[in-house]
């Protein structure tokens, strides 16, 4: 089984939630099962836009490409290679502004691809990895949880919504929330959380087994 975890936090583990929530996932999978991380704030990911579709069109052709146009193309090629090689896919991000964070909205933009995560049909679009698994690893300070909320929440929704366009629909989601809104239950409300993250990496052993 391979998973690959893809970190969207580049805040140290001490600010981060989210980021604590990648590092005790880590700590938890255990060395037996195939990881490999993805940080998209390491990688080399300009952003998705007409220099991409540029790039497409002069590989198909055979044509020369400006550096910028190679670096998409890799970039997006890597992200893509990652994503279809896992069995198990972990996303770890923050709510930020009430969405997720730039770099992971570039990950997402190189694997959202017509043939290789879903195709058009007469009948509409139809996802092609479902048997891949999902899990979200998201925090936000903020409870968003409630029915007035969730309308606003865009970040762990947003993720949840691509995958099922990919077709995938086995998705297990672990959301600390609440603890900048509840500073004197913060450490209560996110050691809870970590307990669940700790279940969500224990639950591959599992599905090896």
């Amino acid at each position: 089984m391979n998973v690959l975890v893809v970190k969207a936090n580049n805040r140290p583990a001490s600010e981060g939630v989210s980021s604590k929530m990648y590092e005790v996932f880590m700590n938890e999978i255990g060395n037996d099962i195939n990881v490999s991380t993805f940080d998209v704030f390491k990688e080399d990911m300009p952003y998705f836009g007409q220099d991409f579709f540029d790039a497409m069109q002069k590989s198909a052709q055979a044509e020369p490409m400006s550096d910028l146009e190679q670096r998409l193309l890799t970039a997006s090629s890597k992200a893509m290679d990652a994503f279809m090689d896992a069995d198990v896919v972990v996303f770890a991000f923050p709510l930020w502004n009430m969405t997720i964070p730039a770099a992971l909205q570039t990950f997402i933009d190189y694997i959202y691809r017509a043939g290789m995560t879903f195709k058009y049909t007469e009948n509409g679009p139809v996802g092609l990895v479902p048997e891949k698994k999902v899990i979200i690893l998201n925090a936000r300070g903020g409870i968003y949880s409630t029915p007035e909320m969730a309308p606003a929440e865009m970040s762990a929704t947003y993720i949840r919504n691509i995958m099922n366009f990919f077709g995938i629909q086995d998705i297990n989601e672990v959301i600390i929330e609440g603890h900048a809104l509840d500073p004197e239950r913060a450490n209560e409300i996110i050691a809870e959380g970590m307990e669940r993250v700790r279940d969500a990496a224990n639950s591959l052993q599992t599905i090896k087994a």
